[in-house]
């Protein structure tokens, strides 16, 4: 116990903590079940107590791990999500809870990246999937490497998750509603100095001639393991040549240069791998063909959308129970990424409305993949790579609609809040910056606020303090969320890099 004391104590110092106690494990004690006192919040809050007592931590190694990406979920979006999807069903909203608020386990991580204090997409996520904090804009390298320089890019790669577990013989899987090419999938299995180089026509001719190649390739070329199992999203176009059209808007062609259908590649790789673009072949498809699914040329629909596509889209629910059917066919177990690409793209819209039905599907999505999985066998991570500008504000009574305009609650009655200076009303949730901002130049400031109806619409875009074209992301910590083997490992203020190693220890790599 000495030794473990003094060990402890010499890695916190080399870490900085500011404090740190060792104390030797003690027996544990019978917990009574709680007796009703008829008080309703006080009798909810000792059965939550009681529940947490009794939670043990799964201490073993994972079979299986699936980490949920919600691309921009800060803490903010899922209050607004859980409040949204309890109106939704016609149930209480505050009280509600998404599927993951319920995991035993939760953290938050900072999500800087080595070079910027409010960082992309691309460097959060190779963070959380290379164990390295990296520069923004770079896939998957080291932050040695400046954006832009393949050269440097070329011996400079970080491993990641999904290359060691293909490597040790689990399989693999890519799922976002995103362009599956997009910085946050690509990190699990590409290496590239800049995240836009999607397609070979955006390589610039020298990174080409130096050797690099473009991130729609190193999908279908994955060397570790079998490759890749299950890819499963949007970005047909970076998949196909100029000369091809889309199968399901002729008057688009593909945006490779190349001549290469990397779409026909994967399907020809062998008698098991099978291309798909509609819904109808994603339902047909058998658990045992390892599959690349690219359900639109760029991004997947949002969900609040998805019901009017021509062709058909599975929603997130569906592509995360698909892939776990097709990776369970291992015994040797899987590494599965899921990301809700677009609330990050409805809150750059400005529209919060389609950022919250998103997260709804992601939590779906996540509630499959926990009843489809042995909580014993498979640690689960849910968690963001970073955060948003959006805000909820104003003192709105409790039941007023997430999406509409405060309205309170007092002796007066209920009605609209006449708090602003102006004495307009104004909307819960709004946003730092954006394009609804009230300052920008086509916007009449002498006239009314927006009324009840007008946001309602899906397409309203909340107000806004800032004009940019597009709204930002925002620096904050965002949750983690962990249940399964390993789950309790997931705590306190972490750094996002943290997640990779807590991933790699489950899965003993």
């Amino acid at each position: 116990m000495i030794q473990k004391a003094l060990f402890v104590l010499l890695c916190c110092g080399l870490a900085g903590c500011e404090s740190i106690s060792v104390l030797a494990p003690r027996a544990a004690e019978p917990v009574a079940p709680p007796q009703a006192t008829g008080d309703a919040w006080f009798d909810a809050g000792q059965n939550a107590l009681f529940a947490r007592k009794m939670q043990t931590a799964h201490s073993g190694k994972a079979k299986n791990v699936i980490l949920f990406i919600g691309d921009g979920m800060d803490i903010n979006t899922v209050t607004a999500a859980r409040i949204y999807d309890g109106q939704s069903r016609g149930v209480g909203g505050e009280e509600n809870n998404l599927s993951f608020d319920t995991f035993p386990y939760v953290a938050l991580s900072k999500t800087y990246t080595t070079n910027y204090q409010v960082s992309d997409s691309a460097g959060t996520a190779s963070a959380m999937l290379t164990g390295v904090k990296t520069r923004s804009g770079v896939i998957s390298i080291f932050e040695s490497v400046r954006r832009g320089d393949c050269n440097a890019a070329l011996g400079s790669a970080a491993t990641t998750l999904a290359e060691k577990a293909e490597d040790a013989g689990l399989s693999t899987g890519v799922v976002s509603t995103a362009r599956i090419t997009h910085a946050t999938p690509a990190a699990a299995y590409a290496h590239s100095a800049d995240r836009h180089w999607e397609n070979d026509q955006e390589l610039p001719s020298e990174a080409k001639e130096a050797g690099c190649i473009d991130i729609a390739r190193q999908l279908v070329e994955f060397d570790h393991g079998d490759g890749i199992d299950i890819a499963l999203g949007g970005g047909r176009q970076n998949f196909l040549p100029t000369d091809v059209a889309d199968p399901e808007y002729p008057e688009m062609q593909g945006a490779r240069t190349d001549g290469r259908n990397l779409a026909a590649e994967w399907a020809a790789k062998s008698e098991t791998h099978a291309y798909i673009w509609n819904n109808a072949d994603f339902n047909a498809a058998p658990a045992g063909q390892k599959l690349l699914g690219l359900f639109e040329p760029s991004h997947m629909q949002y969900e609040a959308d998805r019901p009017d596509d021509g062709a058909g889209e599975p929603s997130l629910a569906a592509m995360t129970a698909k892939a776990i059917e097709a990776l369970s066919q291992n015994e040797s177990g899987y590494f599965l990424v899921v990301e809700a690409g677009r609330i990050d793209h409805a809150h750059h819209e400005g529209n919060a409305y389609r950022s919250l039905k998103d997260t709804q599907a992601y939590a779906d999505a996540v509630r499959v993949a926990r009843e489809a999985t042995d909580i014993d066998d498979t640690l689960i991570i849910v968690t963001a790579d970073h955060g948003h500008t959006m805000t909820i504000q104003g003192y709105p009574k409790r039941g007023a609609d997430i999406l509409g305009l405060v309205v309170v609650d007092d002796e007066e009655g209920e009605g609209p809040l006449p708090a602003a200076g102006d004495g307009k009303p104004y909307t819960t949730l709004s946003y730092a910056n954006g394009p609804g901002s009230i300052f920008a130049d086509d916007v009449d400031l002498s006239a009314g606020r927006p009324t009840p109806t007008d946001v309602l619409d899906k397409n309203y875009r909340q107000q806004a303090l800032i004009p940019t074209g597009s709204e930002t992301h925002g620096g904050q910590d965002v949750p983690v969320y962990a249940s399964g083997p390993g789950a309790h490992l997931v705590s306190g203020v972490m750094e996002q890099n943290v997640i990779y190693h807590i991933m790699a220890d489950a899965l003993d790599l």
